[in-house]
C-alpha cells in the first residue's frame, strides 16, 4: 500500500467513524482515535462485505451502496466498542469509579 493509500484510508476511516457516531443515538464513550480506528476497520470490512454480496465497488464515481454498507458496519462497530469501553471502567462492586451516589 502506498503512502497515498494509507492517508486515504485514514481520511475515509475518520469520515466513516464520524458518520457512524452521528447515526448512532446516545453518547458514545470513546475517543476520536478509537473512532478513527473503528472507521478504518469498518471501511475495510464494509468493502469486503460489499464485494461478497455483489455490490460493485470499482466504479468511476462515489460508490454510495458501498459507503452505506461501510457506515452500517461502522455503526455496529462503534456500538460494540463503546459498550465494551463503558464496561471496562467498572470496579469490583459493579459501579463505575468516580460516580456519586
Amino acid at each position: 500500500m502506498t503512502v497515498t493509500g494509507i492517508i486515504t484510508a485514514i481520511l475515509i476511516g475518520a469520515l466513516i467513524g464520524a458518520l457512524a457516531r452521528l447515526v448512532l443515538p446516545g453518547k458514545q464513550k470513546i475517543g476520536i482515535l478509537v473512532t478513527i480506528g473503528v472507521g478504518i476497520v469498518s471501511a475495510l470490512l464494509g468493502t469486503f462485505l460489499a464485494n461478497a454480496i455483489g455490490i460493485p465497488t470499482a466504479t468511476s464515481g462515489i460508490d454510495w451502496l458501498e459507503l452505506l454498507v461501510q457506515v452500517v458496519v461502522a455503526v455496529i462497530g462503534v456500538a460494540l466498542v463503546s459498550s465494551l469501553m463503558g464496561r471496562r471502567h467498572t470496579g469490583a462492586t459493579g459501579r463505575r469509579s468516580g460516580m456519586m451516589r
